[in-house]
């Protein structure tokens, strides 16, 4: 048991898992964050701009350890002003207390392999503009890592989903709609071999880098998670535990394109449509080595996903 402050940037679909981790470990835990949303139980809130430098070291201070878990609009022209900004910022912030900073990445930065397969060795090679702005943002973390600028470490995921998974390929498009009896819509390619990592798993191996002995850092990790498979064979764990079949309703490639002429969103989407023309696999067996933190049954995942949906779709639905 610890009574250290641990602070976390960003309260969305990782940083309220990652709370809960960390009280449960004993930590103090102030969450920063723009929205005055409910936080849980324990935690500290503190409202603020992460644009900011002065919100950002305030919101730091006396912390031991600073995560980053913060994600911004789904816009490349939005990313490019605040993915550098916020790395920026917590990196002064941290540094200046003398924090840990645990940054939370995907995996834009590696492109495609030509093998599907990505690792901690992976080359950054993005293929995207939005790749192109992580591998910046990357850069830049191990670089003040290597200045001594602060001591940082860095979390690689690929795509989420599980409770409190509302912005992920299986959030609200999807739930919504099986919730209330139709088909669950995605705009991926279904049969896709395809890494997915279940949130909780993500905090809990957030959580494991920032307390762990300081030669974890100056490098990136690929997170913990349950061997690639297709989304169908996600989803019909799901049907599993819903005890229904789940239909999925996926948006054909020629209507994405079509669409993303009119539609900024898919345009966004479309550019990373990549990572499902192929196998795309993480190989987390390094942090498996070092750490012993193994994912979730992918069934005992998959139930609390589906009870997760079911109280909060059908609260939605009400409201």
């Amino acid at each position: 048991m610890s009574d250290e402050l641990h602070v976390i940037f960003g309260a969305g679909q990782v940083g309220p898992h990652l709370a809960e981790r960390l009280l449960a470990s004993g930590h103090r835990v102030r969450i920063a964050k723009r929205s005055r949303s409910v936080v849980p139980e324990g935690a500290e809130l503190v409202n603020g701009d992460a644009a900011s430098p002065a919100f950002c070291l305030e919101a730091a201070r006396g912390a031991a350890v600073v995560y980053h878990c913060m994600n911004p609009p789904y816009y490349a022209k939005i990313w490019a002003r605040l993915v550098p900004l916020f790395v920026e910022n917590l990196v002064a912030a941290a540094g200046r207390t003398g924090a840990r900073l645990v940054v939370l990445d995907n995996l834009y930065m590696l492109g495609r392999p030509p093998d599907g397969r990505l690792d901690e060795d992976t080359p950054i090679r993005p293929r995207s503009r939005k790749g192109e702005i992580r591998a910046r943002a990357a850069e830049r973390l191990l670089e003040a890592h290597r200045k001594g600028e602060v001591l940082a470490v860095a979390g690689r995921a690929s795509d989420f989903y599980g409770p409190r998974g509302t912005q992920s390929h299986i959030g609200d498009p999807f739930w919504s709609g099986v919730i209330a009896g139709r088909s669950g819509r995605v705009v991926v390619d279904p049969d896709a071999v395809h890494t997915y990592h279940y949130l909780p798993d993500v905090a809990a191996a957030l959580a494991e880098l920032g307390s762990a002995p300081d030669d974890v850092c100056g490098r990136s990790w690929m997170l913990p998670c349950a061997p690639a498979g297709t989304l169908r064979e996600l989803v019909g764990r799901f049907s599993a535990a819903l005890g229904r079949e789940i239909r999925i309703a996926a948006l054909p490639r020629w209507l994405m394109k079509a669409g993303g002429l009119a539609v900024p969103i898919l345009r966004e989407l479309n550019e990373m449509a990549y990572q499902w023309e192929g196998p795309f696999v993480v190989d987390d067996s390094r942090f498996r080595s070092r750490f012993g933190l193994l994912p979730t049954d992918p069934d005992e995942a998959a139930r609390a996903t589906v009870a997760w949906a079911q109280r909060h779709y059908a609260r939605t639905a009400r409201s």
